[in-house]
C-alpha cells in the first residue's frame, strides 16, 4: 500500500518494534475484575439512583400512568467503573495517543476491556439472578461486560425499580418515561450508572430540507441546466475540501470501515440511485439491526436521514466499508444511542457517524461516557454533528421551559471529550464572485446537469440563517455544561474550564447552500404545486422525472458535515497507514493547530474569522432579543472550532502510523447459507478473513457474537451466546476460512458478528451478518387509513383498519404529531380499536380546523411536532436574500398503509398516527 509519509515528525519513539508489542500485549493482557457486590441482592434494602429523574418527567404536561401490561424489550442496566478502574482506563487512553509510550495506537478489543474494565463474572450473576427474581428475562450481556439488557411489562419495572411509568404530552403527541426517580438494591446502587430504555424519547436528526430548486438561486457547485442554480454533488465537495489529490494518490477509504447510526429502515435503492447519478462504483452498505429493538421498520424523517449519511460518507470514501447500525420497532428503544452502544460492543467500524443528539439539559442522566470512552480504547473514531440550532441547542425540545429552551446550550453526544464535533460553515456571500456562476469559482450554466461544477475553494463564514420566520438554522457550538476542558483543548484554551465545540466545521447551510440526495421518505420531498413525485428517479440523475418538474431533493444541517468528515477521515486513515483505526482524534487535530503556521492554508486549517451563532430569530426562540454568543475569532472558537479543512495539505502534517513494520490490513466476511431460515433450522455460516498483502495468510481463531443462546455454564448470554471456531487456510493466497452451524428459535432478526483478534503481523477486523427468522414472537399489527384532505373551517374524518399479526392482541391508541406549522390549531378525536385474534378492527379519527369545535376533554390539540419550527419546505423562486427559502403547505393527511412501530421521540417524524 503506498503511503503519503511526513518526514518532519518522528511521532514514535522506540526501541525495537518487538520490544513494545511485547510490552503493549503485557499491559493489555487478560485480567480478572475484583467483585463489587458484597452483600445479598435483595428488595428489601433499597437506595436511590442519583441522575435517573427523566427530564421530561413533569406534572404540568403528566397525563397518566400506563398499563401495567405494557411490554417493554431491550431495557438496559449500564455499569460503571471502580475508581481503580477508571483510573486505570484514564490512563491507558492516555497512553495510546502519547507517541512516546510503548502503548501508543495499541488498541484494545472487546474482550480485553471486558477483562481489564468490565464487572466481574460473579456480580454480573448475582445481577442477573436478582432482574430474573423480579420477573423479567435477561436478553444479553455485553462483550464489554459493562451493561445488561432485559425484558419485562411495566408493573414489573414498577416494582423492580420503585417508580410509576406515566405518559407525557408535548404538542399534542404523547411519550413515557419514569415519574420518579429510580431506586436499585442498596448492594449494586455503587456499580450501576444508568437504567436506559424505559422512554419513547430519541435522539433528533441534525437535518434541515431546503426544498426542490427548480428555478431557486441558491449558490455554489452542482450547476442545473434548467436555471443556473447550483448545489453540492460529491464531485464539488471533493474540489473544495482538496480530497481529489488522495483520491488521484488511489485512496479511496479501501481497507477502512464507517458505521452510520440510524433509527429506522432504508431502502438501497436510494443508495444505489445515488451513487449512480454522481458517478460512483456501486457498492451498498451492509445493514444490521440492533437486536432485541423490535423489527425492521421505516420511519419518516428517520429514513431520509440515514440515506444521506450513508450516501455522502460513501461518495467522499467509495472503497470504505459502510455499515449502517440501526434499531427497529421497540417503544422503548433509545434509538440511535442503542445502535452507537451496539456498534462500540461489537467494535464495528474504525469511524462511527453520528448525525443526531440530544441538548445537554434534555439529556438528564442519560450519557454514554463509558461506551464512547470504550471506543476510544478500541481505536474506534466517534464523530458527532453539533446541531443545527446555534448556540441555544435546547430550543427544539419543547418539553423544557421556555428559559431552558432559550438558555445557551450544546448537544451531546458532540460535547463529550471522547467524540469529535462538527460544526458547520456556509459561503460567504458578501463578494458576488463567490455567488455567481461562471466565475473563478464555478462553472458556468450549461445545456446539462455540470456534477462537479465547484473550481476551487470558496470562502466561508459561520452558517448562521436563524430567521423569525423560519425559526432556528444556524451551527451548534459553544460550553458544555457538563464535561471539563480536556487536555487536548488546553494550549489553545489556557483560560477555559470546560469541553467547548466544534471541533472542526464544514458547509452546512441549506441556503448557501444545499446538498443533493436521494430518498425515497416522501417527507423530505417538496410539497407544493406540483408536489415532488420522485427522487432520483431510476438513478439515471439526481432529478425527479416523475413529476415532470425535474425537482431535486435539498438538504443542509450538521447531518451532511459529519458523514462527509467520516468518509474523509477513512481516505486519510488509508492514505497515512492507518489499518486498525486511529481512535480520538482530537489530540492529533489540536497538536497540528498548536505547531508552526497553525491556521495558514498550508497547515490544512482553513480559520473560519466571520460570522458567528447567535439566536436571533426573534420573540419564539429567543425571548425576544438576540442572544449573542458566540463569535467567531482568530483561531479556535466556540462556533466554527478549528476551522475548516484542506485534506491532502492535511495529510501531509498529518503523522503516519510509525508501527515498523506496519500491520497488514485484514478484511473479515461472514456469509450465511439461509438469511430467511425457519424457526430451529440449521444454517451454516461461512467465515472468510483476507489479508491486504495477498500473501500472509491469517491464522488462529475467529470469535464469534451471536444474539441469542445461554451460556450453560453460567446461565447468562454471554453477549448474545458465542463461539470460537478455528481457520484453515483459504484456496486463495492471504486467505483464511472456518464454517459454524446453528439455528435460532426465535423469530425476528438475528445478528452474527464474526471477529478476527488480529496478530503480531495482522489488524483485527470485524465481519456482520443478519439473517431473519420469519413470524413473529410477540406480535404485532399493521394499520391502513383512508387519505384525507381538510378544508380550513370544516372538518373530515379517517377510517383507521388494525390487521393484527403474530397473536397480538390488546388495545391500540391514537396520536397524532405533525411538523407542519400551518396546523399548530387544528385538534383531533380519535377512538381506540380493540384487537383480538386475526380479526381486523376499526377506528376513526376526526380532524377539526376551527376553534369552536376543539373543545372539550376528548379533544386532542395538534401541534408543530415535538421539535419545532425544523424542516424547510421551498416554494418560492425567488426567496428574501435575508432569510431562509419561504415554504407552502397543502392541510392533508396521508395515512395509507402505515406500519405502526413505536412513538416519536427526541426527533420529530413527519405527520404519522403513534400506537
Amino acid at each position: 500500500m503506498t503511503k503519503l509519509v511526513s518526514s518532519k515528525h518522528n511521532w514514535l519513539w522506540m526501541g525495537g518494534w518487538a520490544a513494545v508489542y511485547l510490552l503493549a500485549a503485557a499491559s493489555m493482557g487478560a485480567q480478572t475484575p475484583a467483585p463489587r457486590i458484597h452483600a445479598q441482592v435483595t428488595t428489601s434494602q433499597m437506595s436511590i439512583l442519583k441522575g435517573s429523574l427523566h427530564p421530561i418527567a413533569q406534572s404540568r404536561i403528566d397525563q397518566g400512568r400506563m398499563p401495567a401490561n405494557t411490554r417493554f424489550t431491550g431495557i438496559t442496566m449500564v455499569f460503571n467503573r471502580s475508581a481503580a478502574q477508571q483510573a486505570d482506563l484514564n490512563q491507558l487512553l492516555a497512553d495510546q495517543q502519547n507517541p512516546a509510550s510503548p502503548l501508543f495506537h495499541k488498541w484494545l478489543t472487546p474482550e480485553q476491556f471486558a477483562a481489564r474494565f468490565g464487572m466481574a463474572q460473579s456480580d454480573l450473576d448475582k445481577v442477573t439472578l436478582w432482574l430474573q427474581q423480579q420477573g423479567f428475562s435477561v436478553d444479553y450481556v455485553a462483550r464489554s461486560r459493562t451493561f445488561i439488557r432485559f425484558s419485562g411489562t411495566v408493573g414489573q419495572v414498577e416494582q423492580a425499580f420503585q417508580t410509576q411509568m406515566h405518559y407525557y404530552g408535548v404538542n399534542g403527541s404523547r411519550y413515557f418515561a419514569p415519574s420518579t426517580v429510580l431506586s436499585v438494591p442498596a448492594a449494586i446502587v455503587s456499580t450501576v450508572h444508568s437504567i436506559r430504555d424505559l422512554s419513547n424519547l430519541r435522539p433528533r436528526s441534525m437535518r434541515i430540507s431546503a426544498g426542490p430548486a427548480l428555478t431557486l438561486r441558491a449558490r455554489p457547485a452542482f450547476t442545473s441546466s434548467q436555471s443556473g442554480a447550483v448545489f453540492f454533488a460529491p464531485g464539488d465537495i471533493k474540489t473544495i475540501y482538496d480530497v481529489d489529490p488522495l483520491a488521484s494518490g488511489g485512496f479511496d477509504g479501501t481497507g477502512q470501515s464507517i458505521a452510520v447510526m440510524g433509527q429506522s429502515s432504508i431502502d438501497l435503492t436510494d443508495i444505489s440511485n445515488f451513487q449512480s447519478a454522481a458517478g460512483l462504483t456501486q457498492k451498498a452498505p451492509t445493514l444490521v439491526l440492533v437486536p432485541g429493538t423490535g423489527s425492521s421498520v421505516v420511519y419518516s424523517g428517520d429514513e431520509s436521514e440515514s440515506d444521506l449519511d450513508l450516501e455522502w460518507s460513501g461518495a467522499m470514501a467509495p472503497g470504505a466499508d459502510i455499515y449502517f447500525i440501526y434499531t427497529g420497532s421497540s417503544a422503548n428503544t433509545s434509538g440511535v444511542f442503542d445502535a452507537m452502544i451496539y456498534s462500540i460492543d461489537e467494535r464495528i467500524g474504525d469511524i462511527l457517524s453520528v448525525s443526531y443528539g440530544a441538548c445537554e439539559t434534555a439529556l438528564g442522566g442519560y450519557d454514554m461516557e463509558t461506551t464512547l470512552q470504550q471506543a476510544a480504547a478500541q481505536g474506534q473514531s466517534v464523530l458527532a454533528a453539533s446541531g443545527d440550532s446555534g448556540s441555544t441547542a435546547c430550543a427544539p425540545f419543547t418539553s423544557l421551559t421556555t428559559t431552558q429552551q432559550q438558555a445557551l446550550a450544546v448537544n451531546y453526544p458532540a460535547s463529550s471529550p471522547n467524540v469529535t464535533a462538527i460544526g458547520g460553515t456556509e459561503i460567504d456571500g458578501s463578494n458576488t464572485a463567490y455567488t455567481t456562476a461562471g466565475s473563478a469559482y464555478w462553472q458556468a450554466q450549461g445545456s446539462t446537469d455540470i456534477l462537479s461544477s465547484a473550481l476551487q475553494y470558496i470562502p466561508e463564514v459561520a452558517w448562521n440563517d436563524d430567521d423569525p420566520t423560519f425559526g432556528l438554522s444556524a451551527t451548534g457550538g459553544g460550553i458544555s455544561s457538563l464535561f471539563a476542558l480536556p487536555s487536548y483543548q488546553s494550549t489553545l484554551l489556557p483560560s477555559g474550564n470546560r469541553r467547548e465545540l466544534p471541533d472542526i466545521s464544514l458547509f452546512s447551510s441549506p441556503n448557501r447552500v444545499a446538498y443533493i440526495y436521494c430518498t425515497s421518505d416522501n417527507s423530505a420531498w417538496y410539497n407544493g404545486t406540483p408536489p415532488q413525485a420522485s427522487s432520483c428517479t431510476g438513478g439515471t440523475s439526481f432529478r425527479d422525472t416523475v413529476s415532470g418538474q425535474g425537482y431535486l431533493t435539498l438538504a443542509g444541517g450538521t447531518s451532511f458535515a459529519t458523514p462527509v468528515f467520516a468518509g474523509m477521515l477513512a481516505v486519510l486513515n488509508q492514505a497515512k497507514g492507518y489499518t486498525g483505526g486511529q481512535g480520538l482524534i482530537n489530540p492529533t487535530l489540536y497538536t497540528l493547530a498548536t505547531s508552526g503556521s497553525a491556521y495558514s492554508a498550508a497547515a490544512g486549517f482553513h480559520d473560519i474569522t466571520s460570522g458567528n451563532n447567535f439566536c436571533s430569530a426573534g420573540a419564539t426562540y429567543c425571548n425576544g432579543t438576540a442572544v449573542t454568543n458566540y463569535n467567531t475569532a482568530v483561531g479556535y472558537d466556540p462556533v466554527t472550532g478549528l476551522g475548516s479543512i484542506d485534506l491532502a495539505l492535511l495529510a501531509t502534517s498529518w503523522p503516519a502510523n510509525s508501527q515498523s513494520p506496519p500491520l497488514i490490513d485484514t478484511t473479515t466476511t461472514i456469509s450465511a447459507s439461509n438469511t430467511t431460515p425457519d424457526p430451529n433450522a440449521n444454517v451454516t455460516f461461512t467465515i472468510t478473513v483476507t489479508s491486504a498483502d495477498g500473501t500472509t495468510t491469517p491464522t488462529g481463531s475467529v470469535n464469534l457474537s451471536i444474539d441469542e443462546g445461554v451460556d450453560t455454564a453460567t446461565g447468562l448470554l454471554a453477549g448474545g451466546s458465542t463461539a470460537t471456531v478455528t481457520l484453515a487456510a483459504g484456496t486463495t493466497a492471504g486467505t483464511a476460512t472456518a464454517t459454524y452451524a446453528t439455528s435460532f428459535a426465535t423469530p425476528g432478526s438475528h445478528v452474527v458478528a464474526a471477529q478476527f483478534p488480529g496478530s503480531s503481523t495482522l489488524v483485527a477486523s470485524t465481519g456482520v451478518v443478519s439473517v431473519t427468522v420469519p413470524g413473529s414472537a410477540a406480535g404485532g399489527f399493521t394499520i391502513t387509513a383512508t387519505n384525507l384532505t381538510v378544508s380550513r373551517g370544516s372538518s373530515g374524518t379517517s377510517t383507521v383498519t388494525v390487521t393484527p399479526s403474530g397473536g397480538y392482541t390488546g388495545t391500540v391508541g391514537f396520536t397524532v404529531a405533525t411538523s407542519n406549522p400551518n396546523l399548530s390549531n387544528t385538534c383531533y378525536t380519535a377512538t381506540d380499536a380493540t384487537v383480538s385474534g386475526t380479526a381486523t378492527a376499526g377506528a376513526t379519527i376526526t380532524f377539526y380546523t376551527t376553534s369552536s369545535d376543539c373543545t372539550g376533554a376528548q379533544v386532542q390539540t395538534g401541534g408543530k411536532g415535538f421539535v419545532s419550527g425544523r424542516l424547510y419546505k421551498v416554494a418560492s423562486s425567488h426567496p428574501p436574500a435575508s432569510s431562509p427559502l419561504s415554504r407552502t403547505y397543502e392541510a392533508s393527511f396521508s395515512f395509507l398503509a402505515m406500519l405502526l412501530a413505536g412513538i416519536v421521540g427526541w426527533r420529530w417524524r413527519k405527520l404519522r398516527l403513534v400506537a
